[in-house]
């Protein structure tokens, strides 16, 4: 049961109100798609879409995109992070890729290599519009 081989690419489907977390020591391949808040500790190579907060431990990697309403990341990003609402890079983070968010919280130890873009709400990707979006470059 344990020892069968899994497949190349894993969908996780939450019900709103729920958490997922992905331990330490995990890796997973794919794409995970949640109603509800995640956490990743372990290793992610694929897309996260999620329609609430995703957090990113401290011991945490992901090689891939990353879409929610809120993203806490303390782990290693390699990917463009989009959040609707706050995204806060907390001391020891390190994000190598663009970001887009309504509000952008960098603590002084956080690494950040990526083009930002600010929104009030709507994401370049959304409206199709960029011109009208604040840019800094960052690294």
């Amino acid at each position: 049961m344990f020892n069968q081989k899994s497949k190349s690419e894993t969908k996780e489907t939450v019900s709103g109100g729920s958490a997922s977390i992905i331990a330490a020591g995990t890796s997973l391949k794919g794409d995970i798609s949640s109603a509800g808040d995640i956490r990743i500790d372990g290793t992610l190579v694929g897309n996260i879409h999620c329609s609430a907060k995703v957090v990113i431990g401290a011991q945490g990697k992901v090689e891939g995109d990353i879409v929610g309403q809120q993203a806490d990341i303390m782990g290693t990003v390699s990917g463009t992070v989009t959040v609707k609402e706050l995204l806060q890079l907390k001391g020891g983070s390190n994000v190598n890729g663009n970001i887009s968010a309504g509000k952008l919280q960098i603590e002084p130890s956080a690494n950040f290599n990526g083009q930002c873009h600010m929104n009030q709400g709507n994401s370049p990707v959304e409206t199709g519009n960029t011109e009208a979006d604040p840019v800094l470059a960052l690294g």
